[in-house]
């Protein structure tokens, strides 16, 4: 055991190189996966036959195929006639994850857009309100409250994701703990990277927590920020369908 430690400080440094680099994948990947499931989402509820029908199809390729096969078609297909396009390997990954993610993730956002009541949809009529306000000003402020939830698991799924970036030469977190491994023990370099995992994931979940928190506040359903930590957060039943 004292061996495994000697060989962990050596191997600290690079270590932490690799939890960097998984923290800006999953960054990059949630910055992109954000842009596009607000995008996809939003897309996929226009009247427009043609506009949803290209939402539909990003969503549905992207949720179809595999992860891993994206990520080589953007590294190893792209580079090649007729496309030429040679991305670096660190925007290739987070161009991955964000596009995967995303799809999956403009789901979330139709589905919390259509569970809106009904009653709030016809309030935003009989104001007079127009389509842009109508979304912005009080339909999307309660979605969001309803998709923070679900948008919260499809991040630790893509802090997940990204150890399979590895396999086109980014050195991240799970590259360094294999190296780990040949210098220790399968037993010692794994179990530090569950734990190093499951750090990141419980940090993300808690500041995900808070932006949930903070939904719910300003429609006036409640909730204080250190229930979340134990306990999943429930709507005030009198302001579940507060006009907001």
């Amino acid at each position: 055991m004292t061996e495994n430690f000697e060989a962990l400080g050596r191997a600290l440094p690079q270590i932490i190189d690799g939890v960097l680099m998984t923290l800006q994948l999953t960054a990059g990947g949630a910055l992109l996966a954000f842009v596009v499931a607000i995008g996809l989402g939003l897309l996929s509820r226009f009247e427009n036959v043609v506009l949803r029908g290209i939402a539909r199809t990003i969503i549905e390729l992207f949720r179809g195929t595999s992860l891993l096969v994206q990520l080589f078609f953007f590294f190893f297909v792209l580079p090649l006639p007729p496309f030429h396009i040679q991305l670096p390997a660190v925007l290739t990954g987070i161009l991955a994850l964000g596009m995967n993610y995303g799809a999956y993730g403009a789901e979330v956002v139709r589905g919390s857009i259509n569970s809106v009541p009904a009653g709030q949809w016809e309030a935003t009529t009989a104001l007079s309100l127009s389509r842009t306000h109508r979304m912005w000003r009080v339909i999307f402020p309660q979605a969001w409250a309803l998709m923070l939830p679900s948008l919260n698991n499809l991040l630790i799924q893509l802090l997940k994701g990204t150890a399979v970036v590895y396999l086109i030469t980014i050195v991240d977190l799970t590259a360094e703990l294999n190296r780990l491994r040949v210098q220790t023990d399968v037993f010692f370099a794994y179990t530090l990277g569950l734990l190093i995992y499951f750090a990141i994931a419980y940090a993300l979940t808690l500041v995900m927590n808070a932006l949930e928190t903070r939904a719910k506040h300003r429609l006036g359903q409640g909730g204080k920020w250190r229930d979340t930590i134990t306990t999943t957060p429930m709507p005030d039943a009198q302001g579940a369908g507060q006009f907001g």
